[in-house]
């Protein structure tokens, strides 16, 4: 249900009836270095606000898993272990599946975000009504490698569908609980779904707003992304784009081969030499795509309109 009130209502109902109305959700894979720093400031953040705290250990191999355990025993921390490792959207599920808020936040555990920018973002998303609000970044350059390959990524998505906002690969994010379970389905286990989940909120009219937050340089442990990161990123978009919006993807390639006909055979047709066989190939391939296009956009719909109905299932433990 659309919450109505206005931040300041809402936050002091939550201080009178003691219910948490957020929950932060951080994934965390070999990251024991950063967390072994940051992890008491979280919990006392959350404390002091009533917030929930998840934390995912995805399958690390180093110290991740002890450290997150000293913290089990405290009240609003939720501690889950994966056996193996999932990736970083397959954590984010695990956390977000498990929130009992109306609203939930994910951020990264190596020490990029700051934490007390939640607080501005919450605050933000309750005064737009926002359904989904993404922590713009600003500070230190990730490096000209990643900045490449962000850029790459936001222009492929542009081609494939509308994208009102720039930082679309933030892992800062804040969400509306119920419209995230529906759509993670959607999403890959991989570094893409930070990518697919907003082209998901965007697709479906939701109210998608950004709101600019402080990164930092990392200080410990080392990033797992890299250039197949970023191939499996415009693969995950592409696959998004045939899913929920396929004749943006069929009907440029219909266009593309019924002209390359219509090219190739109407001087042969002009000269009087009848019609070219390959003229002919390419024009019914281009009627094959646009028909093949309006047969996976009903799927589509039909795929889009069953999971607005379906009731995400909540675990009950990993």
């Amino acid at each position: 249900m659309e919450s109505l009130l206005l931040p300041s209502v809402t936050l002091t109902m939550e201080k009178q009836h003691n219910f948490p109305l957020l929950t932060i959700v951080i994934p965390a894979y070999n990251e024991s270095a950063s967390l072994a720093q940051l992890l008491p400031a979280w919990v006392r953040y959350c404390r002091e606000r009533n917030w929930n705290l998840i934390l995912v250990n995805d399958g690390s191999t180093d110290d991740t898993a002890r450290i997150l355990n000293a913290y089990a025993h405290c009240s609003g921390v939720t501690i889950v272990h994966h056996k193996v490792n999932r990736g970083y959207g397959g954590a984010i599920k695990t956390g977000v599946l498990r929130a009992r808020t109306p609203y939930v936040v994910t951020i990264d555990a190596d020490g990029q975000h700051v934490i007390s920018d939640v607080e501005k973002v919450f605050r933000f998303a309750l005064e737009q009504d926002a359904d989904l609000v993404i922590g713009k970044r600003e500070g230190p350059s990730s490096g000209l490698y990643r900045e490449a390959g962000k850029v790459i990524i936001r222009a492929f998505a542009r081609l494939l569908m509308p994208l009102p906002i720039t930082d679309l690969n933030s892992g800062f994010k804040l969400y509306r609980t119920d419209l995230v379970r529906r759509y993670i389905k959607l999403c890959p286990d991989s570094m893409a779904f930070s990518d697919v989940i907003t082209l998901l909120f965007i697709n479906q009219r939701h109210l998608v707003q950004e709101y600019p937050v402080q990164v930092l340089s990392r200080q410990t442990g080392k990033s797992t992304i890299n250039i197949l990161t970023a191939i499996d990123t415009l693969l995950e978009i592409f696959h998004l784009a045939v899913l929920i919006n396929p004749l943006r993807v069929f009907l440029p390639m219909s266009a593309f081969w019924c002209l390359i006909g219509i090219g190739w055979g109407l001087p042969f047709v002009l000269m009087g030499k009848g019609v070219s066989a390959g003229a002919m190939l390419a024009i019914v391939i281009g009627v094959l795509f646009f028909f093949l296009g309006l047969i996976v956009n009903q799927i589509a719909a039909l795929r889009i309109q069953l999971l607005e109905q379906e009731q995400p299932r909540i675990p009950d433990k990993e």
